[in-house]
């Protein structure tokens, strides 16, 4: 996939990538691990090794998104360019800098491109999680679940009710045990590689790939058949394109540990 990003570095982003305690400001700290993708390979289980990286406590709010919007107009809803986003751009908001519900402003904000969602993470010094980071971390279970109720089950519990006219603020579902909260629950969120499992190099088709995501097929080569949650995860993300804005999906940052 081509990737233009278009926005600019403000001087407070740039303070930011100097690292210490303000670059991670509002992030978790994800310790390193084992990641199980959803697909096999080659009908065999893989393991991916997830190296230690800070993620967003939370998603990127309406309010946080108009600041960077007043910083970069470009992006504002009647200057951005189609390419980039399409027409249902921000079409919550009351103008282009104006979000015009006092309620919203701690809500997620949605209706932003995949362009607009990494043009954001770079003026903030920092980059989208790639799909495989969001997995692993979204992977941990809440920290009070009820006592013997599977992830999976309180996420399909989510995927079945419709989405709010007005979405909740962030924090207003549970925290898992990695200490980040709404992985599930509230929206979706774009990854940086949302389509690599189609663009991945390996030596499946992508013809092969549609079919095993549309169609009854697509369980065979699923490490766990039974996470139909991953499946519609996934699913979802590969019917993307980058400029597509969606009612229910936002976006959160992430940033690497200094390994020095």
């Amino acid at each position: 996939m081509a990737i233009l990003v278009l926005g600019s570095f403000s001087a407070f982003s740039q303070r930011k990538m100097k690292g210490g305690d303000a670059a991670t400001a509002g992030m978790v700290r994800i310790p390193a691990g084992i990641y199980h993708p959803f697909l096999k390979a080659n009908n065999k289980t893989v393991s991916v090794k997830i190296h230690s990286f800070y993620l967003d406590a939370h998603a990127v709010t309406n309010a946080e998104f108009l600041d960077f919007v007043k910083a970069n107009p470009q992006w504002t809803r009647s200057k951005v360019s189609r390419l980039f986003a399409d027409e249902n751009y921000l079409k919550q908001w009351a103008g282009d800098f104006n979000i015009g519900n006092d309620r919203v402003l701690n809500s997620p904000v949605t209706n932003v491109s995949w362009f607009a969602a990494e043009s954001y993470a770079k003026w903030m010094g920092k980059r989208l999680p790639t799909m495989e980071e969001w997995e692993y971390a979204a992977n941990s279970a809440p920290v009070n679940a009820p006592k013997g109720e599977k992830l999976s089950t309180m996420i399909l519990g989510w995927y079945s009710r419709p989405t709010p006219a007005v979405l909740p603020p962030v924090e207003s579902t549970f925290k898992n045990g990695f200490g980040v909260y709404d992985m599930h629950g509230l929206i979706w969120e774009w990854v940086y590689d949302f389509n690599s499992i189609i663009t991945g190099g390996d030596s499946r088709s992508a013809g092969a790939l549609d079919k095993q995501f549309y169609c009854a097929a697509g369980s065979l080569n699923a490490v766990n058949k039974e996470d139909y949650a991953s499946f519609m995860r996934f699913a979802f993300r590969e019917s993307l394109k980058a400029n597509y804005t969606v009612a229910n999906l936002g976006f959160r940052c992430a940033t690497d540990v200094d390994q020095k």
